[in-house]
């Protein structure tokens, strides 16, 4: 069974049953909630059920399922009603499909770069690390202009799947030096397309289309080391 939050991506709010308990965790048969991960946050929202609210505080993956952990005190129990921050997922999701438009420029222009890292944050802005020993801060600004282009387009983003090995045979499928989304149950990648411009294999969350985004800002370029250069980006106020 593939996540549910990628198979629903505008479903926030479900009714699950409870599997089973321990501590502070619980095993549900399904849930909206985005775990984490490839630097994207998890999903903020909250468990009701007869005998109260919890907050969702995070998932530990086991050999049972994924155990998801509320924040406060009682034993969620039976059928629960699950119910995800939709403002919160849309910004993580508005953020990851800047991320790909930024990396796919820079992906493009600079000879097949790989990414060194990661982060979308909160307060609305992400950064981007890059192997660009070299690089001129100068015109890497200038790719916010390019970002921007990107967003006026309002290009189509979707997703679809292709078995592992096939995904590796594509060049630039992969554009972590040290990280790859894994694999689906059924042994297949996750592939992120934006129209004419990118395709890569991703696990997260996204805007149905880059025109749902805002108009982006680089708001700083760093040397981190001898050869990572990272990028700074924000939308809105941040």
């Amino acid at each position: 069974m593939r996540a549910f939050y990628l198979e629903h991506p505008d479903t926030f709010s479900v009714e699950a049953t409870v599997l089973d308990r321990r501590g502070d965790a619980v095993l549900l048969d399904r849930s909206p909630f985005f775990p984490g991960g490839g630097g994207q946050l998890a999903d903020r929202g909250t468990l009701t059920w007869a005998g109260g609210r919890l907050g969702f505080a995070g998932v530990e993956v086991d050999a049972h399922g994924a155990w998801h952990r509320f924040a406060g005190t009682g034993e969620p129990r039976g059928t629960v009603l699950l119910e995800v921050d939709a403002g919160f997922r849309r910004l993580m999701s508005e953020l990851h499909t800047l991320a790909h438009v930024l990396n796919a420029l820079v992906y493009t222009q600079h000879g097949g770069v790989l990414l060194t890292g990661a982060q979308l944050s909160a307060d609305g802005s992400f950064r981007v690390d890059f192997d660009l020993p070299g690089a001129d801060g100068a015109a890497l600004r200038k790719l916010e202009g390019s970002m921007n282009d990107v967003v006026r387009q309002d290009l189509a983003v979707t997703a679809g799947y292709l078995p592992r090995a096939e995904a590796e045979s594509i060049l630039g499928m992969f554009r972590s030096r040290s990280v790859a989304p894994p694999p689906s149950p059924d042994g297949l990648v996750r592939v992120v397309e934006i129209a004419g411009l990118d395709r890569q294999a991703c696990g997260g969350t996204h805007l149905a289309s880059t025109g749902r985004a805002r108009l982006a800002r680089i708001l700083k370029i760093d040397n981190k080391g001898r050869h990572n250069r990272r990028i700074k980006v924000g939308v809105g106020e941040a």
